[in-house]
């Protein structure tokens, strides 16, 4: 049997290692894990005493041609970076050959045609993944079937900021209006609708105290959308706990440029400024390495950055 996949992302010469394992593009390491036992215990040798000899090699090879070199491909920190990078220009491609892409199963179709795409999305590939492996002769089919969906949610994922222009502000009929109606546009909130799934594995990250593979998401985030107010805000969140105070400064001014209501920006745009003005009156402000990584706090949870976390907590 041929493991050749040719549907879906696989189409622009790019390996789908997602929809190889059957998890959605933003799974975490630890459900693709957990996916990756689902599928290893289904193929192993010893789950199939049953099999015939040709059905055996098959799962052999769909377990290390396909699924092994998936998981690997995902759960290596430095190489999922890269892949997820390379995955979200991925959408923004497809936004631009949108009317080149060709849909084959039923329900790629309707996740195009689809309000509510994220339900839909995480809802179907849940319930493929329920039988994927039953039928080891339907593998690859399925795969493809998998791949379409994933192609439909990051090119819709990163279409909606081109999808929706910003209505046009409607002229007021009264010579003079009230004040109350001239107020500044609505909250740039709706600007994230484009990068929230950078955001929501920003934050995943950042809760595992991963800062620098969150840093790049929401730096790819940046790129699709830089008047994201919330991307801005988060990614200032992630220069201060990196103790890289100037970075963190910037990323909250611009910010509160764009929402002044921004509540993370709010609170800690005063302690960065405080912090940095007893930093330049004290002793001599050092610029960050030219290499862009960090240097280590070496105090102990002392210092600016142990100021501005309060230090230790009892």
């Amino acid at each position: 049997m041929s493991l050749k996949i040719d549907r879906g992302l696989f189409k622009y010469d790019f390996i789908d290692h997602h929809a190889i394992l059957c998890v959605p593009v933003d799974a975490d390491v630890k459900d693709i894990r957990k996916r990756y036992l689902q599928i290893a215990r289904r193929l192993h040798p010893d789950s199939n005493a049953s099999a015939s000899a040709g059905e055996k090699k098959l799962a052999s090879e769909l377990l290390s041609k396909l699924v092994n070199p998936a998981y690997e491909h995902l759960s290596a920190e430095r190489t999922r970076t890269e892949y997820m990078i390379v995955l979200s220009q991925m959408g923004k491609r497809l936004v631009q050959d949108s009317a080149s892409v060709e849909l084959t199963s039923d329900t790629a179709k309707q996740l195009a045609a689809s309000p509510n795409i994220d339900h839909l999305y995480q809802t179907a590939i849940a319930k493929i993944a329920e039988t994927q492996f039953n039928s080891l002769q339907q593998v690859i089919s399925i795969i493809c079937q998998i791949s379409e969906l994933n192609l439909v949610y990051l090119m819709r994922s990163a279409g909606k900021a081109l999808s929706a222009p910003p209505p046009t502000p409607k002229p007021t009929s009264s010579p003079n209006p009230p004040t109350t109606t001239a107020a500044a546009p609505p909250p740039p909130p709706k600007d994230d609708a484009a990068v929230e799934q950078y955001l929501r594995r920003a934050q995943t990250l950042i809760e595992k105290n991963q800062f620098a593979q969150a840093k790049v998401e929401l730096q790819d985030g940046l790129k699709l959308s830089p008047k994201s107010s919330r991307c801005h805000s988060m990614i200032g969140l992630v220069y201060l706990k990196q103790n890289q105070l100037k970075m963190a400064k910037i990323h909250f001014d611009n910010a509160l440029k764009l929402d002044p209501n921004d509540q993370t920006a709010l609170s800690w745009k005063p302690k960065i400024d405080k912090a940095l003005g007893q930093q330049s009156s004290g002793s001599k402000v050092t610029s960050p390495p030219k290499s862009g990584h960090p240097e280590p706090d070496k105090s102990g949870g002392g210092g600016l950055f142990g100021g501005l976390f309060g230090g230790k907590k009892k």
